[in-house]
């Protein structure tokens, strides 16, 4: 079964770059993503090692809070 997929420009320029000779779009998707698959967030624990967290959680915190505003607006 064929489906009509979207996508923007850059999208489209970044999968052209990545298909091989005889290879169709169809195939260079299920290339890069055959490997993709939903992670339990448990494989990421213990992983950070940088010294900014401070300055990483003030981020965190400012997008939900951005994101919360816009929540409201609508």
């Amino acid at each position: 079964m064929t489906k009509v997929v979207s996508l923007s420009e850059d999208a489209y320029k970044a999968l052209k770059r990545l298909k091989g000779k005889g290879e169709s779009f169809s195939d260079v998707v299920v290339r890069i993503t055959k490997n993709v698959g939903a992670k339990s967030i448990l494989e990421y624990a213990g992983i950070w090692s940088g010294d900014d967290i401070d300055e990483v959680f003030k981020k965190i915190l400012h997008e939900r809070e951005a994101t919360a505003a816009r929540e409201y607006q609508i």
